[in-house]
């Protein structure tokens, strides 16, 4: 019983989260970032103010907390070990990206491929977001290189990890940029599969047996 109590409370703070987040996003993108408080969400989610800050620390929390960094490391500590660094992190990023936006570009978004993509875009045009998405993609980078785990074990290995990590994040940047001046149009795994062969060649990235 205690087991089942604290996965429901698990459950309900992660829909408690989501729930605000949403609504943050929603009036973000309506009002613009600089003219939407914490308190228009707490009131818009149904929540006090000191729920939304038990949720997210900071404003630009409401717009950059995500789940990637786990779903990112789940996908490299399943990935054989005997790969390359880059296609190991590289391949791990193109099928997080396909399971949150369904693979897909255009009306065909998932709702969570479209929540990325309003994401996204606040993070661009917002100066604020801009410099604190940094941080997060240094946790980012944290959580891959902890995924590969033996393989970083001695400082060489982890040194080698830390340069692929950073240079296949910033691969992917690039692509996220594309995707969201392309209002989400294409497809963003192709676009990052795309960053990565021009930064590491074609044998950074394994050909999907679903390709056209």
């Amino acid at each position: 019983m205690p087991d089942q109590q604290s996965t429901l409370r698990a459950h309900r703070r992660a829909e408690t989260q989501r729930a605000i987040q949403a609504h943050a996003v929603r009036l973000f993108t309506e009002r613009g970032y600089d003219g939407t408080t914490v308190n228009d969400v707490a009131e818009a989610a149904g929540v006090s103010p000191m729920t939304v800050y038990r949720h997210f620390p900071t404003k630009e929390d409401l717009v950059l907390i995500d789940q990637h960094a786990q779903l990112v490391a789940d996908r490299i500590a399943a990935s054989p070990a005997t790969q390359p660094l880059v296609r190991r992190i590289g391949g791990a990023l193109i099928e997080s990206t396909t399971t949150v936006t369904g693979g897909h570009g255009g009306g065909d978004l998932s709702t969570s491929g479209q929540f990325l993509l309003a994401r996204l875009r606040l993070m661009i045009s917002t100066p604020a977001l801009r410099a604190k998405h940094l941080d997060n993609n240094y946790a980012l980078q944290q959580a891959i290189v902890t995924a590969l785990g033996d393989d970083t074990t001695d400082p060489d290995a982890a040194f080698h990890a830390h340069a692929a990590a950073s240079a296949c994040l910033a691969a992917m940047h690039t692509a996220l940029v594309r995707w969201a001046e392309d209002d989400g149009r294409s497809e963003l795994p192709d676009l990052i599969a795309r960053a990565l062969t021009a930064a590491f060649g074609d044998d950074a990235v394994q050909v999907r047996s679903d390709a056209r």
